[in-house]
């Protein structure tokens, strides 16, 4: 389906060569001031051709807020943002209307429709993800106000070349305690905040730019400041929530919260998170943080932190053996443009969608506090 979320909702529309693309966010409190300028910094994090390590399609992805406010005031109506396509180029993908792309949703789109796009990657394109971005940094905004929440994400992994994202590494923690957004777009378009490896991180997609081929990598995300209580057990725990919004990006193909895969490396002895009282906030506290900032499904306080891995872009500029739609084997030659690593361009997505879970967990348990308010 094209809709996220339940009280902060979110509809996104557009193929990735249309006319334009867009979404509509309800479910946004009254009152809150909002205007492209609020919107338009994260997509422009987002936009390809910003460096010789993304696409070079060329586009300004500047919103323009259709609906929803007024003299810069959000009216708690619909919220209609569009941003039009300016670069596409249809004719680049005549080839698609023969051969299946290898690993792409051609085939399955065409199997499940009856019909699909004939340009590009239509819904499954990440052009897709413009509307996320749009109405994830309304949802910034409103976390922001709430309880002056910070996401922050970055490149982690490019290939095989990785930061250590092991919990207990000293390093690994400071960064995530203390990474900014601007410290993260500092470090040039690879945006890894590790300097002992960010060039050899440039150099592996170049390498792999220059044989019109791409490969894949890993998104770390932190999220501070998040309020106490977020996240509803059982079926809709924060970090599954999590785990559905990245899940639903373009090229995912895994999702790792906390400690993640090397928590089953540490005995439950040593995993476990202490607890303590923190005389100067005057709550209860963890001296370490394995749980990821979720306990139970519910967020703690604590930071939450969790890495996302993309694979290596689908479509690329090298011949490769395919078979038609009819079945008979032939060669594909892909034209278009595309990125060697989708990895660097996904930071703000990531972002984004971490921000629409946590404003649609922070509207649910407000409506929760409010409705225990009516019977105490």
């Amino acid at each position: 389906m094209s809709s996220f979320g339940t009280v902060f909702r979110v509809t996104t529309y557009g193929e990735s060569h249309c006319k334009s693309v867009g979404c509509i966010v309800d479910g946004v409190p009254p009152g809150m001031d909002l205007t492209e300028a609020d919107i338009q910094p994260q997509l422009t994090r987002r936009r390809p051709g910003q460096s010789k390590l993304s696409t070079p399609r060329n586009e300004k992805d500047q919103v323009h807020i259709q609906s929803g406010t007024e003299l810069g005031k959000t009216l708690g109506t619909p919220i209609g943002m569009l941003v039009q396509n300016e670069d596409h180029r249809p004719h680049d993908y005549s080839e698609t209307d023969l051969y299946p792309r290898p690993s792409h949703a051609d085939w399955t789109y065409i199997q499940k429709y009856g019909v699909k796009s004939a340009s590009g990657g239509g819904r499954s394109s990440a052009r897709e993800t413009i509307g996320r971005v749009a109405a994830g940094a309304i949802a910034e905004k409103v976390l922001a106000k709430a309880n002056n929440v910070e996401i922050v994400a970055f490149v982690s992994a490019i290939g095989g070349v990785s930061m250590d994202r092991n919990p207990t590494d000293p390093k690994f923690q400071k960064i995530l305690n203390t990474i900014t957004r601007e410290q993260v777009d500092a470090c040039g378009p690879i945006r890894c905040p590790d300097e002992d490896i960010k060039e050899e991180m440039v150099k592996v997609i170049e390498h792999y730019r220059d044989a019109k081929d791409s490969i894949g990598g890993v998104v770390t995300c932190v999220i501070r400041n998040c309020p106490i209580g977020l996240g509803e057990p059982v079926f809709d725990k924060l970090e599954a929530k999590l785990a559905h919004a990245m899940m639903s990006l373009p090229a995912t193909k895994g999702f790792e919260f906390g400690s993640g895969f090397y928590g089953v490396q540490i005995p439950g002895s040593k995993h476990n998170d202490p607890f303590y009282y923190d005389e100067e906030n005057g709550r209860l506290r963890t001296k370490t943080n394995n749980s990821g900032g979720v306990q139970g499904g519910i967020s703690n306080g604590e930071n939450i932190y969790f890495s996302v891995a993309f694979k290596s872009a689908a479509t690329i500029s090298q011949e490769q053996p395919t078979a038609t739609y009819e079945g008979k084997d032939g060669v594909l030659a892909a034209r278009g443009r595309h990125d060697p690593s989708v990895t660097p361009r996904a930071v703000p997505i990531v972002e984004s969608m971490a921000a629409l879970v946590l404003c649609d967990q922070l509207l649910l348990q407000k409506a929760r506090e409010a409705s225990a308010s009516i019977v105490a």
